[in-house]
């Protein structure tokens, strides 16, 4: 009695065997890339934090030195590269960039890194915007600046009410909440001022070029220095 003939045996993978492990990979891809970005925008928020309060240390250690008061810094603010640069077009006419601090503070906390904001970094918009990376010298390799402070956005003579430059806190919290700032909210203590925050442009205002509106250096809020020299982060529907 003859043998049949055996079939030959194939090593590869059929097309429809393809197509399904290409469909499990791109399921599991969907699944993950989403985690993968909250993880990198939750380790970019983390490392803005210990910036905040490594800035937070160093203005109180400058405060400690100098009477308890704020610096009062206002020839910095105006001659570091570029100047005074007040916004316009819908925005307050200020500039809270703050390179002088970085400046003042080096010789309290000489890394410079902590006055660049990682989620700032990892966006090309924003790192570019004028409103928010600040140089601290005139070299091509500068240090730069990448947090605001708006409680030091001008350098007016004498120093307005909204500013704090060279006063004591109590006097700050005293002038900030006689200049009744809409912007500033409900204050009742040294815990509701805020000192440094990370750049964000709320897509609320419609003058914000399309490219910035709604950008911020954390996803869906912003990590503040206060007063009292805690950081926190805000939850800000503005924000993406």
């Amino acid at each position: 009695m003859s043998k049949k003939p055996q079939q030959k045996r194939h090593n590869g993978f059929t097309l429809i065997e393809l197509l399904v492990v290409i469909a499990i990979i791109a399921i599991l891809a969907g699944l993950l890339l989403p985690a993968l970005t909250r993880a990198k925008q939750k380790a970019w928020q983390t490392a803005c934090f210990s910036n905040l309060k490594e800035i937070g240390v160093s203005m109180q250690l400058y405060m400690d030195d100098y009477n308890n008061r704020f610096p009062d810094r206002r020839d910095l603010k105006q001659s570091l590269p570029g100047g005074w640069k007040p916004w316009g077009s819908g925005w307050p006419t200020s500039d809270p960039r703050c390179a002088w601090a970085a400046v003042i503070l080096q010789s309290y906390n000489a890394n410079y890194q902590i006055w660049t904001c990682p989620g700032i970094q990892h966006n090309a918009a924003l790192s570019s915007a004028v409103q928010v990376t600040e140089a601290v010298t005139n070299t091509p390799d500068s240090p730069i600046s990448q947090y605001w402070m708006w409680r030091f956005d001008h350098y007016d003579d004498p120093v307005v009410l909204d500013d704090f430059w060279g006063k004591t806190p109590e006097q700050a919290f005293a002038d900030l909440v006689a200049a009744n700032d809409a912007t500033v909210g409900f204050i009742q203590s040294f815990s509701d001022v805020e000192i440094t925050v990370d750049p964000y442009f709320p897509k609320t205002i419609p003058s914000v070029p399309p490219g910035l509106s709604g950008a911020g250096g954390q996803s869906g809020g912003r990590n503040r220095l206060l007063m009292d020299s805690h950081v926190a982060f805000y939850k800000d529907t503005r924000i993406n």
